[in-house]
């Protein structure tokens, strides 16, 4: 069994700074290029892809990120095709309803060393191993990253550290996954309304988690709702409610939505 010393102590601290980074960014379209830079050197691969949609060969859309950053690399129609249809993860997902990640080496062995999806991407990236890493969704779609490591079966592929760390920082990624989704919702309503609420929240003193669960108390979530949607415990729902309560001065929900949307920090309902 591999313990958390097993995970290589600068990449770990890396990804706590990238938690911390995560939670004070008010842009979401700036949490994407965030993860991307730590997540695959943190688990030890090469090319990152997030996977969104269904895991199937016409479905989802790709978004790569190499160590030149996010888009840094093209992939033609074929090997996107085979990526999107993700043998042998798809199938074991899907079969088991398992959301643990795991490496296409684990799962097919030989049968993935031979398949058309290794030779594809290893054309693409060079790489010769795969690591899932879905988000924890009880239902739905699987979703989530794919990440590469060149040279995979020369260098033995991904070990168990390796698996350790990813589902270490599962939580992590989802948490990062839920907080974009809310906020570009977040940001869409508020601009329909004609206002920048990213500024709007600053002037409040909002930080963006706390923006996030503002967003959700609109919606009429419940707190475990809340704490689904961002990957976080009840408990800390509720100190980041009295945060916002406190904020705005504000002592209910419906004060604080409708105070919310007077300060232009919420698109109001229709």
């Amino acid at each position: 069994m591999v313990t958390a010393s097993a995970v290589a102590a600068p990449e770990w601290e890396r990804m706590l700074d990238l938690a911390v980074a995560v939670l004070h960014e008010r842009d979401p379209d700036r949490l994407w290029p965030l993860l991307a830079a730590q997540l695959p050197r943190a688990c030890g691969g090469d090319v990152l892809i997030h996977k969104s949609g269904e895991w199937s060969a016409e479905a989802g859309a790709l978004l790569v990120a190499t160590a030149e950053g996010p888009d840094g690399a093209e992939i033609d129609e074929e090997t996107g095709a085979a990526i999107r249809r993700c043998y042998p993860l798809a199938d074991h997902y899907v079969a088991t309803r398992d959301r643990m990640p795991a490496t296409a080496r684990g799962i097919a062995s030989a049968g993935w060393r031979r398949s058309e999806t290794a030779r594809l991407v290893r054309r693409a990236f060079g790489a010769d191993d795969v690591l899932g890493l879905p988000l924890p969704a009880s239902t739905g779609p699987v979703t989530g990253f794919l990440i590469f490591r060149e040279g995979g079966f020369r260098a033995g592929g991904f070990d168990d550290a390796h698996l350790e760390c990813a589902r270490r920082l599962q939580p992590l990624v989802a948490g990062v996954a839920g907080q974009r989704e809310v906020l570009d919702g977040w940001r869409a309503s508020a601009s329909r309304a004609g206002v920048e609420p990213a500024e709007r929240a600053a002037a409040h003193g909002l930080t963006p988690r706390e923006t996030a669960v503002l967003a959700l108390l609109a919606e009429a979530l419940t707190a475990a709702a809340i704490a689904r949607r961002l990957g976080i415990s009840r408990r800390t729902v509720h100190k980041h409610v009295e945060n916002v309560y406190r904020k705005l001065g504000t002592r209910d929900r419906m004060e604080t939505v409708l105070r919310a949307q007077a300060h232009g920090l919420l698109g109001r309902p229709g």
